[in-house]
Order: C-alpha cells, then sequence, then structure tokens
C-alpha cells in the first residue's frame, strides 16, 4: 500500500472510486490501530468488539508501565485524559483541570519521560513561528497524542461498554460527529511523527480578540514552514490557514494544506489533501 500511495502522491489528482476505498481501508486502520495484537484480533475474527478487548489488554499494560515513571499515578491521569481534552478545544492540554492546582511547568521532565516511552505524541506551541521551530517552542503550552490512534479509539470510551462505543460505528459509515474530529488530528500527529517531523503548532487571537485563531501543525521546509489544518469532513473552510499565510507570507512554502477526508483538490497554493497521504508531508 505505502508505495501506491507514494506513487500517487507524487502524482496527485483525484482518485474518485478508488479514492472511496483507500479512505475505508484508512478508516478500518484509525479504529483497528496497528498494535500487532489488535491487527491479529481483527484478522482472526473480524469482530471490532474483539479487538476492542485486545486494545483495552494494551491500555491496562500502558497504566501499569506509567505506574512504573510515575507511582503517584499522575502519569496514567495525565495519558488517560487526552481524548477528552482534545476534545475540548482549547488551545493546550489543560494539565490543572486532569491534577488540581498543577502547574505545567513542573510537568516538563514527566511529560517528556511519557513522549521517551512512544505511547504519546508531543505538539509543542511555537510562540513565533519561523525557520527552527524547535528554538521557537513554548515547552509550557502543548497538545498530546496517542502514538496509536486505534488506542485512542478505545481510550475515549474506556469507561464504557464496547456496544456504546459510537466510534466504530461512525467512522466505518463515514458518519463521524464534528465532536469525533479529534480522531482525524490524532491520526495526522501519528502520521507526522512516524514520518519524522517533530510537531509544533501555533495559536493566536482573533481580531476582535473573542476568540483565536489555530493552524493545527507546522513542518519546517527548509527555510520555510508549511502549514497544515485537518477537518474531519468534506468542509473546506480554512480561516485560521488563510489568517496564518497572511500574517506570515514572507514564511510559508508556496504550499499549504487542509488535510480532511475527500478526494484530492487544489485551488491556488491551497491542496486539499485525503487524510491517508499525510504521511508524505
Amino acid at each position: 500500500t505505502i508505495p501506491l500511495l507514494r506513487s500517487i502522491w507524487e502524482h496527485p489528482q483525484p482518485l474518485n472510486e478508488a479514492h472511496r476505498k483507500l479512505m475505508r481501508d484508512f478508516r478500518l486502520y484509525m479504529l483497528v490501530g496497528g498494535m500487532p495484537q489488535a491487527v491479529d484480533a481483527y484478522l482472526d475474527s473480524n469482530n471490532f468488539e474483539v479487538v476492542d478487548k485486545t486494545k483495552r489488554l494494551i491500555l491496562d499494560l500502558y497504566d501499569e508501565d506509567f505506574n512504573k515513571i510515575d507511582p503517584s499515578g499522575r502519569a496514567a491521569r495525565i495519558f488517560a485524559a487526552i481524548p477528552a481534552q482534545l476534545n475540548s478545544n482549547v488551545s493546550r492540554y489543560q494539565i490543572s483541570s486532569v491534577i488540581p492546582k498543577a502547574k505545567s511547568e513542573d510537568y516538563i521532565e514527566l511529560i517528556s519521560e511519557m513522549e521517551k516511552s512512544k505511547t504519546v505524541n508531543i505538539s509543542h506551541h511555537t510562540y513565533d513561528p519561523n525557520v527552527g521551530l524547535g528554538s521557537m517552542e513554548d515547552f509550557k503550552q502543548y497538545k498530546m497524542f496517542l502514538g496509536d490512534t486505534g488506542l485512542f479509539v478505545t481510550l475515549a470510551f474506556r469507561d464504557k461498554a464496547f456496544t456504546e462505543n459510537i466510534i466504530y460505528e461512525q467512522l466505518l459509515r463515514d458518519k463521524l460527529a464534528t465532536n469525533l474530529g479529534y480522531l482525524y488530528e490524532n491520526i495526522v500527529a501519528q502520521m507526522l511523527t512516524a514520518s519524522g517531523n517533530k510537531l509544533f503548532y501555533h495559536t493566536w487571537p482573533t481580531e476582535n480578540r473573542k476568540h483565536c485563531y489555530e493552524v493545527d501543525f507546522l513542518l519546517s521546509r527548509g527555510t520555510k514552514i508549511t502549514p497544515i489544518e485537518v477537518k474531519s469532513s468534506s468542509y473546506k473552510a480554512h480561516a485560521s490557514l488563510d489568517a496564518f499565510c497572511e500574517k506570515f507570507s514572507s514564511r510559508i512554502t508556496n504550499n499549504r494544506y487542509v488535510i480532511y477526508t475527500k478526494d484530492y483538490a487544489r485551488h491556488g497554493p491551497v491542496h486539499y489533501l485525503p487524510a491517508y497521504l499525510a504521511y508524505f508531508l
């Protein structure tokens, strides 16, 4: 599949029915994930409930490992709250809402240990997006993602029975509710990390200062940066991307990307990229 996707990336064009097949396969991958035990469970049973039980056992092992890193249980709590934090649509992981009175600066070392374990991916806010994003990162403002999106699906509904996990049905039928769009953010973070990128994002206030613009991911490319906005649907509006490109026009590459669920399209410098191609960015 990777050689096929690379060929599509190198010669981008609408794929029509082939795109729909690729997206179905991609959604299946999001649900099952890449953990060998989960993949084997799906291949052996073709049953999502069996897969979900397998992933719950993996998450139990993660909890044991986190408690070795931090016997107080804080690491396990931070990990468990990742789906809720992403769903809250805030511009950072708010650690004080998970651990009362906690301050981000006091947890930098613990978060770093979690990242080294490869169970999570961290995207740091860059306060001045430019070449050398790492020199502009804010260690106290970050987002957390799971290293495996299949585990994310299970973690998001871990407190419920499998039959109540609506993600499986909605995602397979391509009827994902907008409040479950964090799944696509997580899979894009996973794919960008897998292809060797360090994750960064940027937020800043709108003109009336009532809201914030946010560019989901920034990649350093040569002497410029490439902005990426992630959509969980076919919705093509990208106000944050446009505002970012206007504000930092001299710093960005000729290409900017909206990653979404529909077929490839291009309008001027904006590439509308099917989610399964994010790995090649």
